[in-house]
């Protein structure tokens, strides 16, 4: 069998890393890594790039630039910088694709893969949370396959028969319920940054683990599972479970309810998704149920987490709504993390950026267009910024 050829899209991220050594610890002549891409981190890229003999770099910023070249000197491997250069690497002919750019940034990159045909592991959410309906017109026409690699969409495909999609009574993601799970609003209030990303379960970079500590996570993931699994959100259940051994579960009409189980390593879903439709060894922990001992189940409090809710309402009301959710929520996070505002701040700064939107996008484009969704993200993002100036400490 020829080696499938690959490209990380996000190399140098918590999920791209993974992947890197999912491949590296692969049998020789499995992978051929065609393109790798960075946001800034040259360093990190041309040393993924000599480990995995990528035939090509590409920074987004071109700023590090002089940089990779730098590091890539005497490799043979070609670079470049800027955003057209990551559009070129996840243009390249590779069979399969890792989209792991974090946020809105990884939207056209992603899309630029749908479009020829690729296979596509979806690690960035937010492709379809901004533009749902687009994406999955452009796979239709293009016959790309979209695999999910967040732990939770993984196990809801693995467990969802689509042969059997009429007995599908409802899917649950499954929450770990982030730092704040037992804490009352005036803790969440004065919470530290540091506080916010000391997430009990997971190690994921700054924004996830602030999307997990509000379950604005859970939001968009509901979210982009409508999307997926062609479901209404009542349809989408979030049931709150610490141990993160269930990522997720598919009730049917007989009421049977099947559940994909494991330890909480993001190699699992990453190598599922990889070695589709085959299965791959991973060094990950086994499960040891009896070690465990028992697992615990909660719904989500409303109250203290009401990004879930506005998540919700965003897809309700459609159109730019959910983009300008996604953009909100990301000038929040990095309004947070750099002290501007207080964690419970978040969730107000995309409640009123979501309220001023409701007018739409003046001149907006035709919808369903990529313009019209990165109108919709600029709109969010300015309405955001407007909010968290206003509650600035």
């Amino acid at each position: 069998m020829s080696a499938r050829t690959v490209t990380l899209l996000g190399a140098t991220g918590s999920v791209g890393q993974a992947t890197l050594d999912l491949i590296a610890r692969a049998p020789e002549g499995a992978y051929d890594v065609m393109a790798l891409t960075a946001n800034t981190d040259a360093e990190s890229l041309a040393a993924a790039a000599r480990r995995v003999g990528a035939r090509f770099c590409a920074v987004a910023d071109e700023r590090a630039g002089p940089a990779l070249e730098a590091a890539l000197a005497g490799t043979g491997v070609t670079w470049g910088a800027g955003p057209q250069a990551v559009l070129d690497a996840a243009a390249m002919e590779a069979d399969w694709v890792m989209a792991a750019i974090v946020g809105a940034a990884g939207l056209q990159p992603t899309l630029a893969a749908v479009r020829r045909g690729a296979c596509v592991a979806l690690a960035n959410k937010e492709a379809l949370v901004c533009a749902g309906v687009m994406m999955l017109e452009e796979a239709a026409r293009s016959g790309a396959v979209m695999l999910p690699v967040d732990s939770e969409h993984n196990a809801v495909f693995q467990a969802f028969d689509p042969a059997q999609r009429d007995q599908v009574r409802r899917i649950i993601l499954t929450a770990s319920g982030g730092p704040f799970r037992r804490a009352d609003l005036e803790t969440m209030r004065q919470a530290s940054p540091a506080q916010a990303v000391a997430h009990p379960t997971w190690s994921m970079g700054a924004k996830i683990s602030i999307d997990s500590a509000t379950m604005m996570n859970k939001g968009l993931e509901i979210i982009e599972a409508c999307h997926l699994f062609a479901l209404p959100q009542e349809q989408v259940d979030v049931l709150v479970h610490p141990e993160a051994i269930v990522h997720g579960l598919v009730e049917y009409a007989d009421g049977g309810l099947l559940a994909q189980m494991g330890c909480p390593d993001m190699r699992t879903p990453i190598a599922h998704a990889l070695a589709w439709p085959a299965r791959m060894e991973t060094p990950v922990e086994r499960l040891d149920l009896a070690q465990i001992g028992q697992l615990s189940f909660e719904a989500p409090d409303l109250e203290r987490f009401p990004a879930l809710a506005l998540a919700r309402g965003a897809f309700a009301a459609g159109g730019a709504a959910p983009a300008v959710l996604n953009a909100a929520n990301e000038v929040a996070v990095a309004a947070f993390l750099s002290g501007q505002i207080g964690f419970l701040d978040i969730t107000a700064v995309v409640s009123e950026a979501l309220a001023a939107s409701e007018g739409g996008v003046d001149g907006a484009p035709a919808p369903g267009s990529l313009d019209a969704v990165l109108a919709a993200d600029a709109l969010g993002r300015r309405l955001a910024g407007k909010a968290a100036a206003k509650l600035a400490r």
